[in-house]
């Protein structure tokens, strides 16, 4: 485990595991933390790959109290600790939010990427817009960030409670619940951020390969939108997980960690 100092003394938490491989980066999603790919770090070791985790401004164990907690701010974060590390054509794979973050980050990163893997990722867009008819609105998250507001605690709890379709047992949302409960107020502007941000115009400049991995039954990032986006990379692959929710790397994790894995070991270089 380690920090990265990123703005004004505040610090980002992150962990780089060892491996000869391609190197992985997790991102992952809104107000949880790095544990949230638990079962899916192993599966990337046990390949050989090395792996770096890192837990969000205002989230898990970065500081709480960042001035700017932006998309845009936590990409800069993931590309700080790419640099940092001296990693060489990694592969990011971001989580809803998270795959918004890792879009701009490999945006960012330019030719010193291998691929992005976007796990119902809330790219392009997480809100709909004019030529683009696919989530909910600006509102919706307004709802959602007053409840906050209101009950941190007892909204955190339905949202994690939301996740998944399939049952993956009362431990698993438990320990998403918990995940959200150790992200700070400032995490909620992260949110709210999302619900503005257009990444129509990057999607086709990304030239590595993409892979979509999306749940049919989503509840917060719209599979339909997700297939949309497809067309707006020049060369990626949607992979459909029937029956799973917004969480198909527990959901239906064999399935998940196979084409993972796949992809990884199908690329050049």
């Amino acid at each position: 485990m380690a920090f990265l100092e990123v703005e004004d003394g505040k610090r980002v938490y992150y962990e780089h595991h060892a491996g000869a491989g391609r190197p992985v980066v997790l991102v992952h999603g809104w107000g949880v933390t790095s544990r949230c790919w638990d079962t899916t770090l192993p599966a990337l070791l046990a390949a050989g790959h090395a792996v770096v985790t890192l837990d969000h401004r205002a989230c898990g164990r970065s500081d709480k109290d960042f001035t700017d907690t932006s998309i845009a701010a936590i990409a800069s974060d993931v590309v700080a600790i790419v640099e940092h590390l001296g990693l060489r054509s990694p592969v990011l794979n971001g989580w809803s939010l998270g795959g918004a973050v890792a879009t701009e980050a490999a945006a960012r990163l330019g030719s010193n990427l291998a691929g992005l893997v976007l796990t119902g990722g809330a790219t392009p867009r997480y809100t709909s817009a004019e030529g683009w008819p696919y989530g909910g609105t600006p509102a919706d998250v307004e709802g959602v960030l007053a409840g906050l507001a209101a009950d941190r605690a007892s909204t955190f709890r339905a949202v994690a409670g939301a996740v998944c379709v399939k049952p993956v047992g009362a431990d698993v949302v438990e320990s998403m619940w918990l995940q959200f409960m150790e992200s700070g107020p400032k995490a909620d502007l992260t949110l709210r951020d999302l619900a503005g941000i257009d990444q129509r115009d990057v999607l086709p400049t990304l030239a590595c390969p993409v892979l979509l991995l999306c749940g049919r039954e989503d509840g917060f990032v719209s599979f339909d939108g997700v297939a949309a986006s497809r067309t707006l990379f020049r060369d990626a692959r949607l992979v459909e997980f029937g029956g799973c929710g917004h969480a198909p790397f527990l959901e239906d994790g064999d399935t998940y960690r196979a084409e993972l894995l796949a992809f990884l070991g199908g690329l050049a270089g």
